[in-house]
């Protein structure tokens, strides 16, 4: 008997091929989640932020007579805009004028000198070592907690004894000390500023000064510029070391000037014009706003150099 034995030949086994992933689609859970809450909340803010501003534009449009009888918050029908402007610049001679040069005056030595001194305390202060750094640093760090009002009254004194009150350096001279600003050119030079980039200047041959003004100064620029809009906005509005400092309306600034009006019709036989008040308010944020505008992408950068750490 014959018994017959089948073999089962198998063909070789293939490699499957690898198979492509679709591509997965973004979950849910990382997009950004909507909050109904915060997006209130920020509404909120953006109407008490502008509210205030579109008050001031509407009331600087109307007469005296519109103020009084006319909405707050809606245009009267006398449109007088141009006019409260013109008559804002011819009032008492044009001494709106003076008053805006006097500002201008003040933000430029005062608010510019206070930058350039920020910026090379802090550039000292971040790149080089020297004996006393950590005293410095708590110097500055308590500068930076001390409110400016609590020093207005013993700067008064030292500069009565010098005989410099009621002249314009009684308020520049203090506008150059901003120890928040040398704080943050401190802070912002630490990181913008390479050591190795530094060195190869100094093996290249440069001095100190041209290392500073051709490599660093360049890579400041974000910094030097955040610094120059808080120390502009400080002494732009700066209002109670001007009251105490100066008794000549020619040297005042804005601040004072326009409070002088305000406070004009409270005394005898003294005019009401509310309406020039509102008008000089509004021509006094114009440049602050323009000046935030159009440096916007340098203080941005500047205020987050340094939150990211690679």
């Amino acid at each position: 008997m014959t018994t017959t034995t089948s073999v089962r030949t198998s063909a070789p086994l293939k490699s499957a091929a690898p198979r492509l992933r679709s591509p997965r689609r973004p979950s849910m859970s990382r997009r950004p989640r909507r909050s109904v809450l915060l997006t209130v909340l920020t509404g909120v803010v953006l109407v008490y932020s502008l509210l205030p501003l579109v008050w001031l534009l509407i009331s600087a449009t109307k007469s005296p007579q519109g103020l009084a009888r006319s909405f707050g918050l809606w245009f009267d029908s006398d449109f007088d805009l141009w006019h409260n402007i013109a008559e804002t610049f011819t009032y008492q001679d044009g001494v709106f004028g003076r008053w805006l040069l006097n500002t201008l005056l003040y933000v430029v030595v005062g608010a510019g000198g206070a930058t350039f001194l920020a910026v090379l305390g802090g550039y000292a202060l971040a790149k080089f070592a020297f004996p006393g750094k950590r005293a410095v640093f708590a110097v500055v760090i308590g500068a930076v907690a001390v409110p400016g009002t609590a020093l207005a009254v013993p700067t008064f004194l030292m500069f009565s004894k010098m005989g410099l009150t009621d002249t314009p350096w009684a308020v520049v001279i203090p506008s150059l000390i901003s120890p928040f600003g040398l704080y943050l050119m401190w802070v912002f030079a630490t990181e913008a500023i390479p050591t190795e980039l530094m060195e190869a200047a100094r093996i290249d041959g440069a001095s100190e000064l041209r290392t500073f003004f051709q490599v660093a100064l360049p890579l400041l620029a974000p910094g030097t510029v955040t610094v120059l809009l808080f120390t502009t906005v400080a002494t732009w509005n700066n209002y109670f070391l001007p009251l105490i400092m100066l008794k000549d309306p020619d040297w005042y600034p804005l601040t004072l000037g326009l409070d002088s009006w305000n406070k004009q019709a409270q005394t005898a036989g003294g005019e009401a014009i509310p309406h020039l008040v509102l008008t000089g308010s509004l021509l006094t944020i114009v440049p602050l706003i323009a000046a935030f505008l159009l440096l916007q992408k340098y203080w941005q950068s500047g205020l987050s150099a340094g939150s990211v750490k690679e």
